[in-house]
């Protein structure tokens, strides 16, 4: 049975806008998995007189809806300010793209996530959040279950991969259950000293592996 999408939806799949990377990012969020089946990765150029949105590009994996949620998502943000682009929903997506068939509603989702994860890291970098939270145990947890656990499809909290962390002195420790040498302990170390290091008072992050 074919999933029924909208012409504009079909529209922005087949010519997606802003597409690609931005290498001098001021700040950049990925959310999903292509273990799950959609993934995508946001990049944004911010003016810091004025802190709106310069430019901003995605690459995407997954399905149309994938693709055009995060075209529609990056000129809803382009040119508004970080305030206006934190309340971008994923409801304003849908009805721009004329309805997702109710399966892919969740594409819409991940899109926004990451627009507000990206924003969320760069006020990190920048201290510019309402309030300075130090960092513990419970904001970096939170934090990793952002992060899937390939084998599973799941998140590395809930999976159990996460074997223990710690902080101190704005240093992070986080032992992975992985051998150095299994085939997902790179791609996952990366993505969690991704998720970790824009935090404001996080210096460094290292990510162990469990060779026993």
């Amino acid at each position: 049975m074919s999933i029924p999408y909208t012409k504009k939806i079909l529209q922005y799949f087949l010519h997606p806008k802003n597409v690609g990377e931005i290498e001098d990012a001021d700040a950049t969020a990925t959310e999903g998995s292509p273990s799950c089946g959609d993934q995508v990765k946001l990049f944004l150029k911010i003016d810091p007189e004025t802190l709106t949105i310069k430019d901003v590009k995605f690459l995407s994996y997954g399905c149309a809806s994938n693709i055009a949620t995060a075209s529609i998502i990056t000129e809803l943000a382009m040119g508004k300010t970080l305030e206006y682009a934190k309340n971008i929903t994923w409801e304003s997506a849908n009805k721009e793209l004329g309805g997702l068939p109710p399966v892919k509603v969740h594409c819409a989702i991940l899109a926004v996530d990451a627009l507000k994860s990206a924003i969320e890291n760069y006020e990190h970098a920048h201290g510019l959040m309402k309030e300075k939270i130090p960092t513990d145990d419970r904001i970096l947890m939170k934090r990793l279950r952002g992060v899937i656990n390939p084998v599973a499809g799941k998140d590395v909290v809930s999976t159990k991969l996460v074997a223990s962390v710690q902080i101190k002195d704005g240093h992070v420790k986080i032992e992975v259950a992985l051998a150095s040498d299994h085939q997902f302990y790179n791609n996952i170390s990366s993505e969690i000293i991704e998720r970790l290091e824009p935090l404001w008072d996080v210096e460094d992050v290292e990510v162990i592996p469990n060779e026993n």
